[in-house]
């Protein structure tokens, strides 16, 4: 069992990374399979691969299977100090041109589950 003082550093580990809060902002929005992140954030599948795995081993992201993809979602009963910091980047989304655009090109695409990368 973590240690809270453990629990905070695996949350900021976490927040260190400019591609780990770009995913972040878009999970913001909802559940987002990995091909759709891809999309969004214009990266390579296994750049993005990595920064999810390191989430969700940190606990900040529950992933479920659907046939061939893979649908990763914020934890349920997030960490509140996640939670806060969550918050903090909701405000940087509408002032960074990088979160704006990501967001744009998430609009973009049809993000239902059911048509994963077809």
């Amino acid at each position: 069992m973590e240690t809270l003082s453990e629990n905070c550093v695996a949350v900021y580990k976490c927040l260190c990374d400019l591609g780990r809060l770009r995913i972040l902002n878009l999970l913001r929005q909802g559940p987002l399979c990995g091909c759709h992140l891809q999309v969004a954030l214009e990266e390579p599948q296994p750049k993005v691969s990595k920064q999810l795995a390191y989430m969700k081993r940190h606990g900040l992201l529950v992933s479920t299977r659907r046939t061939n993809w893979t649908i990763f979602r914020l934890a349920e009963g997030m960490n509140p100090l996640l939670e806060e910091n969550l918050k903090c980047l909701q405000d940087l989304a509408f002032q960074d041109p990088v979160f704006q655009q990501d967001l744009a090109r998430l609009a973009g695409i049809n993000t239902d589950p059911a048509d994963c990368c077809d």
